[in-house]
């Protein structure tokens, strides 16, 4: 018995350690995520960092929902939300009957950064709204390596981009680093997926109201 007692007093031990650490741990999550963050990057048109570092449209427009769509380029469930919803979307842009925030997320690699980055560059030229029609119709698979910068450069056109600027800021790269806020702020939102939809603030449910049109808009109304 007296062999047991020096044991139990280091399981105590080891688990107060255990615990110290998990704190310690958490409590550095939102520490690393913040050191993620690019303070010098380049802020395409229309972003605000007090939004998530979102594309934001009608953001001046007063007492209309806040909607923000967390998406990623290369995402197939994100084209199949597009196609039913993203008319819908636009048409409340176009009313100004919604402050509507799209946050540029690259879950899926290398080609959803530079397509995000091409995003923001479409975003200077006024015509976001445009090339993202573009991309989406023209989604490849994922991975697959065919969102070149010379690629998505070539896209610009069908969306009524005409001025080399657009060129030079895909092919440089212009907006890596705003893409990598893009992504720290959607940790720090806790967005694990895409698409994700929030109303005010509030996540929508992905079963039942993502891919139902009518619910969808029953959402958005209902703020």
């Amino acid at each position: 018995m007296a062999n047991q007692k020096p044991g139990k007093d280091n399981f105590t031990r080891n688990l107060v350690i255990v615990v110290v650490v998990g704190v310690v741990l958490l409590m550095l999550v939102p520490t690393l995520i913040s050191k993620g963050t690019k303070t010098t990057a380049k802020i395409p048109s229309s972003v605000s960092a007090s939004h998530g570092y979102g594309i934001v449209f009608n953001g001046d427009v007063k007492s209309v929902p806040v909607v923000d769509v967390y998406e990623d380029f290369q995402c197939p469930i994100c084209q199949q939300f597009e196609k039913m919803n993203g008319d819908y979307i636009e048409s409340l842009i176009k009313a100004k009957k919604a402050t509507v925030i799209y946050h540029s997320l690259s879950f899926l690699g290398p080609d959803s950064i530079r397509a995000a980055n091409a995003g923001a560059c479409a975003a200077d030229q006024g015509k976001f709204l445009d090339y993202h029609r573009v991309l989406y119709a023209n989604q490849p698979a994922e991975n697959s390596g065919a969102w070149t910068n010379l690629a998505l450069t070539i896209l610009g056109p069908a969306a009524g981009i005409t001025d080399k600027k657009f060129g030079t800021c895909v092919n440089g790269g212009q907006y890596a680093d705003w893409v990598t806020n893009v992504a720290n702020a959607g940790a720090k939102a806790n967005v694990n997926a895409t698409p994700t939809i929030f109303v005010n603030g509030k996540e929508l449910d992905r079963k039942t109201e993502y891919f139902n049109a009518d619910k969808f808009k029953a959402a958005i109304e209902r703020g």
